[in-house]
């Protein structure tokens, strides 16, 4: 899809969901995380298209693509954290929208553990002795 369709979704799922806050705020609220929502779907594609081309890239420069793998999910993490917390802050609960951050950070520096330590490990073998 292209981005200037995707902004023009998103000005009218504002529009709309200005007029439905007077009225409904919890529909307003359904609304824009639906969009949200589709947003990323329409963007599968080109998700996709990015991974695959980045594990060929991978594949043809023989890094691991364990490392690669998890950093993706380190990325799709931080993505889903950051929809998650926007769409709580767009209902009004910053405290629980900083908790979700904070979750995302935590799970972010769990699953980097492992490259981080290669990257020590392999520091280590390069200096003198």
């Amino acid at each position: 899809m292209d981005i200037v369709q995707i902004v023009a979704l998103g000005f009218m799922v504002t529009v709309l969901s200005l007029v439905l806050r007077e009225h409904k705020p919890v529909f307003a609220f359904l609304l824009t995380v639906f969009a949200g929502l589709a947003v990323f779907l329409l963007l599968l594609d080109q998700i996709r298209f990015a991974v695959r081309t980045l594990e060929h890239l991978a594949d043809r420069t023989g890094v691991n693509t364990g490392y690669l793998k998890t950093i993706l999910k380190i990325i799709g993490v931080a993505y889903i954290a950051e929809f998650g917390a926007q769409a709580v802050r767009d209902a009004g609960q910053e405290s629980m929208a900083a908790k979700i951050e904070l979750a995302g950070k935590m799970i972010i520096i769990v699953m980097a553990v492992p490259i981080i330590t290669v990257i020590v490990e392999t520091v280590l073998k390069l200096l003198p002795a």
